[in-house]
């Protein structure tokens, strides 16, 4: 007995150290899946704030358009009533004669006429500017960790613009065309936006810099830029599937440049490659070209029915707005050959 008493000792001393070691292990793991839980939780609280802070300005959005359609619809409802008043009072003056009479239900009418277009002009402006800030959410959601990396969207004069660096698509080469491959999963992200609003065009616009020399591949910067924006394009509808007839592409060379400053800094910023999305308007061009075709002879004609002179008030302003029919079509006409121009040099 005495013999088994030193193992007696011993034995648990053992018991306890195993029972020890397995305890720190399993603290140890458990430590870790904490850690792993508090930095789970810490990225589903800013993605949180970050979809707070875009349902606040959705809701904002949502309750201006809701008070500017309110304000709209109580004009409308004030102009109907003061229409009908009028109307009213035309059938009640009998001194009037006849003509005189149809002449200014002519005019009352017209007065609505005015009232609706407006508020169909109104309209299609706003939805142009919903779905513009719809592809500006889209296009953040997507892309818009890479603004450190040389991007940039923003909104000018109703279109989208969503501007790359040349360091991030073309590695800082101030001569490559050739697209990186950190620069395509931009692309790839962007294109998978581009392909969900089906009803926006775009124009890739390459833009350079006035210190780019000539080399063997190249003549100048419009060769450049042209090449650039092409390589761009094609690599969009080659991998990642976007319809061609929806590309413009354009080579703007050292000509559209942010700043005419010939500095190194001024010539790295010039270097970009700027998306231009364009929403379809085609109600809005549709109200304007309806509105021109529309002129306003009609109430000099009928405040002078019996007139002879009512066909010469009738001829003044169909003449008048053909010279500006030449006008509008110079741009159109001299556009063309430009796009051709850099479009076909690559």
């Amino acid at each position: 007995m005495q013999s088994l008493r030193p193992y007696l000792v011993i034995l648990p001393a053992a018991v306890f150290a195993c029972v020890s070691c397995v305890s720190t292990g399993k603290f140890k793991a458990m430590q870790q899946q904490a850690n792993q839980y508090d930095s789970l939780y810490n990225q589903s609280m800013r993605t949180l704030q970050t979809c707070e802070a875009d349902n606040k300005n959705l809701s904002t959005q949502k309750n201006n358009l809701q008070l500017q359609t309110n304000a709209m619809k109580l004009t409308l409802q004030t102009t109907q009533e003061n229409n009908n008043a009028l109307k009213k009072q035309v059938q009640a003056m009998s001194a009037i004669s006849t003509a005189q009479a149809e002449s200014i239900k002519k005019s009352i009418d017209n007065m609505g006429a005015e009232d609706t277009y407006m508020m169909a002009l109104h309209y299609a402006v706003a939805r142009r500017d919903s779905v513009n800030m719809a592809l500006i959410l889209e296009l953040k959601a997507a892309i818009g960790g890479y603004s450190d990396q040389g991007l940039q969207i923003k909104l000018d004069n109703g279109t989208v613009h969503v501007d790359l660096t040349d360091s991030l698509l073309f590695g800082g080469d101030s001569t490559s065309y050739t697209i990186t491959d950190g620069a395509k999963q931009v692309l790839s992200r962007m294109s998978r936006v581009i392909n969900d609003q089906p009803s926006i065009d775009f124009t890739i616009e390459g833009r350079t810099d006035s210190l780019t020399d000539a080399q063997d591949s190249l003549m100048d910067s419009w060769d450049l830029s042209a090449k650039r924006a092409t390589s761009i394009a094609r690599l969009m509808q080659t991998q990642y599937r976007v319809s061609p007839g929806r590309i413009t592409v354009a080579g703007r060379g050292e000509f559209a440049a942010a700043t005419t400053t010939d500095s190194t800094e001024a010539a790295t910023a010039n270097r970009i490659t700027r998306f231009v999305f364009a929403p379809q308007m085609d109600e809005l061009l549709h109200l304007l070209e309806h509105r021109k075709d529309q002129p306003t002879p009609t109430p000099a004609a009928s405040t002078t029915p019996a007139a002879q002179t009512a066909p010469a008030t009738q001829t003044t302003p169909v003449a008048a707005p053909t010279p500006t029919a030449p006008a509008a079509t110079t741009p159109a006409t001299a556009a063309p050959p430009a796009k051709t121009a850099q479009t076909t040099q690559p």
